[in-house]
């Protein structure tokens, strides 16, 4: 490899205290591979690796922001000292396309610190080494010292003549090594000019845990010997450092370290604390209060509480079993510096990176649809400039956001709150992929169905979410009608908007379409508004209000039902009088209207007309009309059936006035006049008839009632058992479902009742006519009480 100038802006170094701080920037690196090589002022260049990294009190870590981060510590294995004031550091950066790190280019970059500020003693709790560092003039091991050091010192007579030896104590006993055999352990020992240290990795063999003021410490307890003839000097270098002591909740971090740890602080009734100074990554933090930091403590603990997502660190956003969250990691130091009789002064320091667990945060959808713009407006958030929106479906129908901006969906980023952001999508209620559905009386429910997909993190892991927003308004307008007549028709003029797709029209219980019209004579026009319906005044579906023998008020209704439902939102009738001479009304529940006109030369009488029951007079007449009014049950009328119809028939005739003669034949002078008076009704069509209690006072209360349907054998029975008949009760007008047999029927007291007999005898000869019908609350056709249906046929 060849030697390069470092590019502007590549490496970032400062000198904290007494550690190298080093920042490469992860921009310039991207898409390339790097090493460190530690330059040996004797050696030469050295592969930094994880082992020589925790035994020569090295740190190649990352910050939070991504950036590569390398600390040393100025007593390091390479580093240059001079006078225990000025140290330097070379390293060579090594940067590669290529895993292989084959072409790479190096970039030598040497860093300088200035130190002279130090403590009697002073300990660094790193993140892969713990050091400390003794002054070597200080007393050597204390009088009042424990009696594990006093039953030490026999062993100081085999220290070999100037020779540096380690004692380490643990709780499987002592042992004493050689520095060198103490490196093979992962251990690095020497000494300067006038201090001593000791560098040891975390949970090594020679190390121990205990519990200090509820925070776990790693303690590596030891002795440093070096005998010359004149002198044995016994210096005390155990560490102790804190593996935990982080807590969380779903607002802050708490990070917590003892304030006096015991095996550093011999004589605690003497320790006094100095001072305590917070920092995040190599920065000082003079007041956190003013980042919303809290650095407390007491006579037990020190303890720093960050809020989640406070400036200084990151946040992170992650996927988590298919949900989205945030991770937020800060890197935080500590500076402990206190007194007590046996050290003088100790500088106490930790290092810290903490990174919380995964947090959910559930993003919302929020509507803020506008109805009068007739608009969908849906915010999704919050997220963390890390997320990316990169496609959506709109009614299960995908978009690239190319596609989304092409199609007239607008989308775009909106920033909220404590640095965070959305997504504003805005849709037309027009839109085709809006589902439209039409609710009560004139609104429109309008549904949009949102999947979003987005992009999260570095890592660029997919998110899915789905949303549904609803909007109803009132944007539907009725149609009208307008009514109106001529001499013989009745007319409805109807709005077609919406017609078919949010309603129709019903006569009675019937569809009202181009079949039924036609079926029943009606003429249907239509226009580019309107639909016209022609109705003839004797057609199938007029209400006859009024009927005398020279005036008919007349009315026709049609039913607005809703498509789905099919509620009725309003009537439409028109109402007319008409003026007519001769008519015949065949009502359905079997009333017949009749006015008979006089076409006979000379005139008669119209009020000696009458009908096959000479009883049955007209109701109304003048001289050249008489209205009749009767019951197909009534005044002689007659049944047959032909094909799928019933016919009723009867006759008008005339009584004739004789003059009595010398002898028989009887003269008169009265024309003949007989007039056959039809009605057809379609056999499977209702014949609505009346009900009676036949007993008031034993009436059953409205809504209430009961009706056994049964086989008609034993009713006949009783009169005679020739005749085959069976009868039954629909569910409808229809006749096409009908309840089975022994079945309970619930029909309130005015409700009509389907009820179809049918004679099965073959017979020429046989007719059937249905006499007494009735209704009981037993299968007992004599109970009481008793409800008529017909009478007296």
């Amino acid at each position: 490899s060849a030697l390069y100038v470092l590019p502007p802006g590549f490496v970032e170094s400062s000198c904290r205290s007494r550690i190298f701080w080093m920042k490469l920037n992860k921009l310039l690196l991207q898409g390339k591979f790097f090493q460190l090589e530690i330059n040996d002022p004797y050696a030469g260049p050295i592969l930094m690796d994880e082992k020589l990294a925790s035994r020569c009190g090295y740190v190649l870590s990352e910050d939070v922001w991504g950036n590569p981060v390398f600390r040393a510590s100025v007593l390091g294995c390479h580093v240059a000292n001079e006078a225990d004031e000025l140290f330097s550091l070379t390293v060579n950066i090594k940067v590669s396309s290529f895993s292989s790190m084959r072409a790479a280019v190096t970039y030598t970059y040497p860093m300088y610190c200035s130190y002279s500020s130090w403590a009697s003693r002073e300990i660094v709790c790193e993140e892969n080494y713990m050091e400390v560092s003794v002054k070597t003039d200080v007393p050597a091991v204390s009088n009042d010292y424990t009696v594990a050091w006093m039953s030490a010192l026999p062993e100081t007579q085999n220290v070999a003549y100037q020779l540096w030896q380690l004692m380490f104590v643990s709780p499987s006993g002592r042992k004493r090594i050689t520095v060198s055999d103490a490196a093979k352990l992962g251990y690095s020992f020497n000494n300067t000019l006038s201090r001593v240290y000791l560098r040891a990795p975390y949970h090594s063999n020679e190390s121990d845990i205990s519990v200090v003021s509820g925070v776990n410490m790693n303690m590596v307890t030891s002795t440093s010997m070096y005998r010359q003839r004149w002198l044995l000097l016994l210096i005390d270098t155990t560490v102790a450092c804190p593996v935990d002591g982080i807590s969380f909740t779903d607002t802050t971090l708490t990070w917590t370290v003892p304030s006096v740890i015991p095996t550093l602080v011999v004589q605690e009734s003497t320790f006094l604390s100095k001072n305590i100074l917070m920092g995040v990554d190599d920065r000082v933090i003079v007041n956190p209060e003013e980042k919303n930091y809290l650095l407390e403590h007491n006579e037990t603990h020190i303890r720093i509480t960050i809020p989640i997502g406070a400036e200084g660190g990151k946040l992170k956003s992650s996927i988590s079993g298919g949900v989205y969250g945030v991770i937020y990691s800060i890197d935080l130091f500590l500076e402990h510096t206190w007194t007590d009789v046996d050290w003088q002064t100790t500088k106490y320091t930790v290092i810290k990176s903490v990174t919380t667990p995964f947090m959910p945060q559930i993003p919302t959808v929020i509507n803020n649809t506008l109805p009068e713009e007739r608009l969908f407006n849906v915010a999704f958030g919050h997220f963390l400039p890390d997320v990316f929106l990169v496609a959506i479906a709109i009614g299960n129908v995908p978009f690239t956001l190319r596609e989304a901006q092409h199609h007239g969906f607008k989308i775009y980023e909106t920033p909220f709150s404590n640095r965070t952001k959305g997504f504003i999508l805005e849709v037309s209620f027009d839109d085709p992929y809006v589902l439209k559905e039409y609710v009560n009386r004139n609104e429109t429910k309008y549904t949009l169905l949102v999947n979003y997909t987005l992009s999260v993190g570095a890592e660029m892991t997919p998110y899915y979410h789905s949303a549904e927003l609803e909007c109803v308004i009132a944007d539907i307008e009725l149609p009208e009608a307008v009514g109106y007549c001529d001499e013989e028709n009745l007319y409805l003029a109807i709005s077609t908007f919406g017609l078919h797709q949010y309603w129709n029209l019903y006569l009675g219980n019937k569809l009202l379409n181009r079949h039924v019209a036609l079926t029943n004579g009606y003429l249907a026009a239509t226009n580019s508004t309107h639909l016209i319906l022609q109705i003839p005044l004797f057609a199938v579906g007029v209400i006859y209000e009024e009927v005398s023998f020279q005036k008919i008020k007349a009315r026709f209704d049609v039913a607005l039902r809703k498509v789905r439902t099919m509620e009725t939102l309003q009537m439409f009738s028109v109402s007319c009088s008409f003026n007519s001479s001769a008519f015949i009304i065949c009502h359905p529940d079997g009333t017949i209207m009749i006015s008979a006109q006089m076409k006979t030369v000379p005139a008669i009488d119209m009020s000696k007309t009458k009908l096959r029951d000479s009883s049955c007079k007209p109701r109304e007449y003048n001289e050249g009309h008489a209205f009749f009014k009767f019951h197909v049950t009534t005044c002689g009328t007659s049944v047959r059936f032909e094909g799928d119809h019933i016919i009723y028939e009867n006759e008008i005739s005339y009584e004739k006035e004789t003059l009595p003669g010398q002898s028989i034949p009887t003269i008169t002078r009265d024309p003949d006049y007989r007039l056959t008076v039809l009605c057809y009704y379609r056999a499977k069509e209702t014949l609505v008839l009346g009900a009676f209690a036949s007993d008031p006072s034993t009436s059953p209360p409205f809504g209430s009632g009961m009706m056994v349907p049964r086989s008609n054998t034993a009713v006949y029975r009783r009169i005679r058992q020739a005749l085959n008949i069976v009868s039954r009760v629909s569910k409808d007008e229809s006749f096409m479902e009908f309840y089975e047999p022994n079945m309970a029927i619930l029909k309130r007291p005015m409700e009509p009742v389907f009820l179809e007999v049918e004679l099965k005898d073959e017979s020429p000869d046989v007719e059937l006519y249905l006499e007494n019908c009735w209704v009981t609350r037993s299968l007992d056709f004599n109970s009481t009480p008793r409800w008529n249906i017909t009478v007296d046929g």
